[in-house]
């Protein structure tokens, strides 16, 4: 009885140790926490097992000697060091505890803070077809580091200075909230219109040709499924920057129909002809030497049509023939748009892991010392 008691007690003083710290300094907010890593917590489940193991369960491993009589035993006088054996097994169970809720990463959602901003909302619409395979010259510095990484000799193309071009272009915003649409014989919405930039620049370097069908161009699907995610926005500046090098080919939606619905979403339609429409170089390879060889191809682009479009949504229609004048083109786009005030909201969220650990590492550390320097004993 006289045990339990002091079990009990030596319970109490390491929750109290371990539990003042992330209580007195978090406490609210771990009480609402959300834990990044719930299975961790399973590992409670040990919790009874360990402390049995560490206060009654030592009794069964500690070495025996057989007396005749433990009477002399009985009348003598009881140390310290008797009432504290348990401690030890108390203080490492609770440390154990307290680590594994630090390793789930509790976080606390920080209230999201609202600010009024300004800004569009667009969606950047990508042909990701075969000519963009297209050999593109006169890379600029700043979007060279932006570009895929290419084998020695291999020339930049036309999708990889579009890619980097939005980068930089997304970079270079700040409140615009920017979406992404792909197509080439179908097209696909790799983002919504979104802030998170950083989001939206992973998504952009890790697009390639291969993605999906490029045989074929389906320009008014594109601009269409770019509309759809337009139609709700309340902002008073829409617009859609189509980047493409062909002719529309493929698809369902009409780019006319397409462009309608624009004037329906009341979204501007800017459009980037990337190459002058002539024949173009295309990487097929290397020689016997190991050196790129290029081949010339003829990839038919309908200037006129995007023209139309750009003219029936009250947009602009740009001709880059090369990277600098892309990049020019994006950031002409963004000279001409007004701007419109929304609300922003903008959430962060605190690791509390750390107030967990200091406590449980420090309990384990205590365990340690009160084995070394109170409790040890001699075989």
């Amino acid at each position: 009885m006289k045990r339990l008691i002091a079990i009990s007690g030596f319970l109490a003083f390491a929750v109290l140790i371990g539990a003042a710290y992330p209580l007195l300094v978090k406490g609210p907010e771990l009480g609402g926490a959300e834990w990044q890593y719930p299975w961790y917590l399973l590992a409670l489940l040990l919790v009874p097992w360990l402390f049995w193991r560490g206060t009654f369960g030592e009794d069964a491993r500690r070495p025996r000697l057989l007396l005749g009589t433990v009477q002399g035993f009985a009348r003598g006088p009881v140390g310290i060091r008797v009432w504290l054996r348990d401690l030890p097994g108390v203080l490492r169970v609770v440390g154990f505890a307290l680590l594994v809720l630090a390793m789930a990463r509790p976080l606390n959602a920080v209230v999201p803070t609202s600010s009024e901003e300004e800004g569009i909302d667009l969606v950047l619409v990508l042909d990701l077809s075969g000519s963009m395979r297209a050999v593109i010259e006169n890379f600029p510095e700043d979007l060279a580091r932006l570009a895929p990484d290419r084998e020695p000799g291999v020339r930049a193309t036309r999708l990889d200075a579009a890619k980097a071009t939005i980068r930089d272009f997304v970079s270079r915003r700040k409140t615009d909230r920017i979406g992404v649409v792909v197509f080439g014989k179908a097209a696909y919405v790799l983002s919504p219109p979104t802030l998170d930039y950083q989001l939206l620049d992973t998504l952009v370097s890790r697009l390639r040709l291969d993605l999906i069908d490029p045989s074929r161009t389906a320009i008014g699907d594109a601009l269409g499924v770019a509309m759809a995610r337009l139609r709700r926005s309340q902002a008073a500046s829409k617009a859609v920057i189509l980047l493409t090098d062909g002719d529309n080919n493929a698809g369902e939606v009409a780019p006319e129909y397409a462009a309608h619905l624009a004037t329906v979403v009341g979204a501007r339609v800017y459009t980037i002809q990337i190459g002058s429409g002539d024949k173009a170089e295309v990487h097929d390879g290397f020689d016997l030497f190991g050196q790129p060889r290029y081949s010339t191809r003829y990839f038919p682009v309908n200037a006129e049509l995007l023209e139309s479009i750009s003219k029936t949504t009250g947009g602009e229609s740009y001709v880059a023939t090369d990277a600098t004048a892309l990049q020019a083109s994006l950031h002409d786009v963004l000279d001409r748009l007004e701007k419109t005030k929304f609300e922003a909201h903008v959430a962060t969220f605190e690791d509390l892991y750390r107030y967990l650990l200091l406590p449980g590492v420090l309990l384990i550390a205590l365990d340690a010392v009160v084995r070394a320097l109170v409790l040890r004993r001699f075989p």
